[in-house]
């Protein structure tokens, strides 16, 4: 294959059309289309006791009001549970609109039709619900007690109990020199794209057809879906994925009720309907993510290699589990991140409350995972005494032992074996990149100005390429373009220019002659979805596959025209040519004129093929046998197992003594996504991540009171961090290849937010000498830390004396931290 574009920083494509405001997204079209809103439940628990639309009826514009008691046959049962698993033994998903009880603030109760929107939410406002309160059931804690029930029919409140382990966990830290115990926090963030969800449905009764635009992440599956519940043949059945601005995790979830609803009531009404997602519909309606407690259980040797570690998960799942448990199961998996650990146990217990329900949002369950294992590897560091980066070298996998099979099983339901790797390469980059061991110095001067600062690291591994699989097709038309298709989504990743980078490597054409479509089921109808980090994996290498099918044929009709060996030739710029002769050449659009023999002559080009043209012998036929007419081939790639990417991050925060705010003052990162494709792009996309990252280290958190209502359901209320809030990030790649694909690529969508918890808590951790174990960590929240810390001096940081007691963080001989300047010992600052 041609290096000439494949990893060479090529300039986004889409980006010109979607800066200017050419973006076609799903609230630009059908502008004509009825209007959908829906009547949403103010209770986080509740009876429906009865449901009046009377006063709705008197809204001049009104066309229909539905309730779950309209909805017929497939239509009005549960939504799907996408990822059944085993340990899920008791998941439950929800009606389309309610039925008899609502579980959540937000929960569709009745879905109104109206002219316009406007008229829509008026008619919804006269909706009357009568409503009988139930107990709601909010926090982690609350549902393990169990005291009241989210379900009555699902015991303690438990949906899943999942178990992954490998070796004697418990025997192994009870018998190793030293054990640390603790507990973990994160709280619940969200997606929230810019763009929130939306859906636009057209019948076509004369054709018995229907076709949807959907704001989505997985066009060919809200196809699916939506065939199946309409009684509908998938064929019949046309999912479009215009313009999606972002997704981020919370757009593949499908289908969500109004992806049902829409195009039902559409077809029943004959007419266009279309419904676009609010802001605080989001907030309340869509999805969350992160919540989970931890409890950690380690044993480690006087090195700091960890002997044993038992950690036990309790997951948030909210009201409903339509994604099955893959957040839990990636972040009992994923913990274990570039180490060898000598015996591992994960025990999660996944509960329903009575809140929004939880699904992907990126880095998927990894971030709790990472924030685990990191804040782990600095607690062991800190009681030996030991250097941070040191203790996460000591436990590192190394690069002779690949493939490395951890032995559980991953989110793909195949075995977790990680495929190429050099983790100490990239903490070395990352050390470097930062000033790792320079920095006592810098710590130093900025005490002399009466500021506090700290230095923080993390290593993660990141499973991407998730299967089952995705395919491409590729033709060459007549004018020599090249026509890339695959059925997944883009919501901003540069699909439209990693793609196209890709088809003119492998096919030898200038990338201003590939046009890239995604998401759209009428151009390619099988595909899973963007999620995982595996569009580039997945869609990148079927289509690779596909162009070396369309090569292999161009080959052979231009040897033929040529009189050549196909053997003999290349395609250079477009053009079939001699190895080493461009003067014997015939471009790419001939070929394409020559694949497709023909009986008519429209232009000058195709008289060149028409069957008196072609002098093929009269013995053989004009399309050989095994052959089809055109220049065009379709290829799937379906990998055994993931692919495991990596990168290690470095930061440097400045705590204010006074007002405790945080400031980032340097952020660095080194990922090695196997063989760079768009460098640009990959480093695009780890920037975003970080920000993101960012936003859950510091900002972002969803506040529920006692009663289940959100709190901080608007961006007045909802924080996140502006530009000026997100540092410059530093980067550098190390590129290990997969074995596992043609390309030898890895995913690095989700790379960039993964250990940014981890990494912000062990740096502000430094500066303070104040045990981090929640995030996000907010200035109020630090300022309650120092307080509490005050008055409890276990919750600072101890310098540990080798052979000191064991404890939670406690050695013989220690020295409580107090302030910047005396929290550690001179060995352990900066380190």
């Amino acid at each position: 294959m041609g290096t000439r574009v494949f990893g060479e920083p090529v300039e986004r494509r889409e980006d010109a059309r979607l800066l200017t405001g050419r973006g076609r997204y799903l609230d630009d079209l059908g502008r004509d289309a009825l209007a959908a809103a829906f009547v949403r439940s103010p209770h986080a628990h509740a009876r429906i006791a009865d449901i009046d639309v009377s006063d709705a009826l008197d809204v001049d514009g009104l066309v229909a009001v539905y309730t779950w008691e309209d909805l017929p046959g497939r239509v009005g049962e549960p939504l799907p549970l996408l990822i059944p698993h085993p340990a899920l033994t008791h998941g439950r998903t929800g009606y389309p609109l309610a039925r008899d009880v609502v579980r959540h603030v937000g929960e569709p109760v009745a879905m109104v039709v109206a002219r316009d929107r406007y008229l829509a939410e008026d008619a919804a406002e006269r909706v009357r619900v009568e409503y009988e309160p139930l107990p709601a059931v909010v926090g982690i804690e609350n549902a393990e007690r169990a005291e009241r029930l989210v379900h009555d029919d699902v015991p303690g409140n438990v949906g899943a109990v999942l178990l992954q382990e490998t070796g004697d966990a418990a025997a192994a830290i009870d018998a190793a020199p030293h054990k640390l115990e603790f507990r973990l926090s994160i709280e619940r963030s969200a997606s929230t794209p810019l763009e929130g969800r939306g859906v636009y449905a057209r019948w076509d009764a004369d054709d018995g057809s229907l076709r949807v635009y959907s704001s989505t992440q997985a066009s060919t599956s809200v196809r699916a879906a939506i065939a199946a519940r309409l009684g509908l043949p998938n064929g019949k059945v046309e999912v479009v994925a215009p313009d999606v601005g972002g997704g981020f995790g919370v757009k593949i979830v499908h289908p969500w009720p109004e992806e049902v609803l829409v195009p039902w009531a559409a077809r029943l009404l004959d007419r266009e309907i279309k419904w676009t997602e609010d802001r605080r519909e989001h907030f309340v309606a869509a999805a969350h993510e992160r919540g989970q407690l931890q409890d950690v259980r380690v044993g480690f040797d006087d090195a700091g290699r960890v002997l044993g570690l038992d950690v036990r998960i309790l997951h948030d799942h909210g009201a409903y589990t339509p994604y099955g448990i893959i957040i839990p199961i990636v972040t009992s998996t994923q913990l274990l991140g570039p180490y060898k650990i000598g015996a591992y146990r994960a025990e999660v217990v996944s509960l329903y409350t009575n809140t929004l329900i939880v699904t992907p949002y990126r880095g998927a369950g990894r971030p709790q995972g990472v924030f685990c294992m990191e804040r782990t590897m600095d607690r062991i560091a800190r009681h030996l005494g030991l250097d941070r980066a040191g203790v996460r070298a000591a436990n590192f996998i190394q690069p002779d032992e690949f493939p490395y099979d951890q032995g559980l099983t991953f989110q793909d339901g195949r075995p977790l074996i990680y495929d190429s790797g050099d983790y100490p390469e990239l903490l070395r980059k990352v050390r470097e990149l930062i000033g790792w061991d320079g920095f006592e110095a810098e710590r130093e001067a900025a005490a002399r100005r009466g500021r506090r600062v700290g230095i923080g690291v993390g290593v993660y591994v990141e499973g991407t390429g998730v299967g089952p699989y995705e395919g491409g097709h590729v033709e060459i038309d007549t004018a020599g373009r090249v026509h890339v298709s695959t059925g997944l989504t883009s919501q901003g990743q540069g699909h439209e220019t990693v793609f196209a980078q890709i088809a003119a490597a492998e096919l030898g054409v200038p990338i201003r002659d590939v046009h890239v479509t995604t998401g759209d089921t009428r151009r390619f109808g099988y595909a899973v979805g963007t999620f995982a980090s595996r569009a580039a994996v997945m869609s990148g290498n079927a289509i690779a596959l596909a162009c070396r099918k369309v090569r292999e044929k161009a080959l052979r009709i231009a040897g033929e025209a040529l009189e050549a060996d196909p053997g003999d030739l290349e395609i250079t710029d477009g053009a079939v040519h001699v190895r080493g002769d461009l003067s014997a050449s015939v471009p790419l659009r001939t070929v394409a004129v020559l694949s497709n023999p023909l009986r008519y002559a429209f232009d000058a080009e195709t008289a060149a093929a028409t069957q008196f043209a072609v002098g093929r012998p009269a013995t053989e036929p004009p399309v050989a046998e095994g052959e089809e007419p055109g220049l065009e081939g379709r290829g799937y790639y379906s990998p055994v197992r993931s692919t495991f990417a990596a990168g290690a991050h470095a930061a440097i925060v400045e705590t204010d003594p006074d007002t405790a705010e945080i400031a980032i003052l340097r952020y660095a990162v080194v990922h090695d996504c196997g063989r760079l494709v768009n460098p640009m792009v990959v480093e695009g996309q780890i920037h975003g991540g970080v920000a993101q990252g960012v936003g859950g280290a510091l900002y972002e958190r969803m506040v529920y009171d006692e009663s289940g209502q959100l709190l901080n359901a608007s961006f007045m209320d909802f924080l996140m961090p502006y530009a000026t809030e997100v540092p410059r990030i530093e980067t550098d790649h190390l590129e290990t290849p997969s074995p596992l694909n043609p390309l030898g690529i890895k995913g690095a969508g989700e790379a960039g937010v993964i250990p940014v918890s981890a990494v912000i808590a062990s740096a502000v951790e430094d500066a303070e000498g104040l045990r981090v174990e929640a995030m996000p960590l907010s200035p109020d929240a630090l300022y309650e830390l120092r307080e509490r810390a005050s008055g409890d001096p276990g919750l600072r940081v101890r310098e540990a004396a080798r052979g000191g007691a064991d404890g939670d963080g406690a050695a013989a001989g220690g020295q409580f931290a107090a302030g910047v300047s005396g929290a550690l010992p001179p060995s352990e600052r900066g380190r």
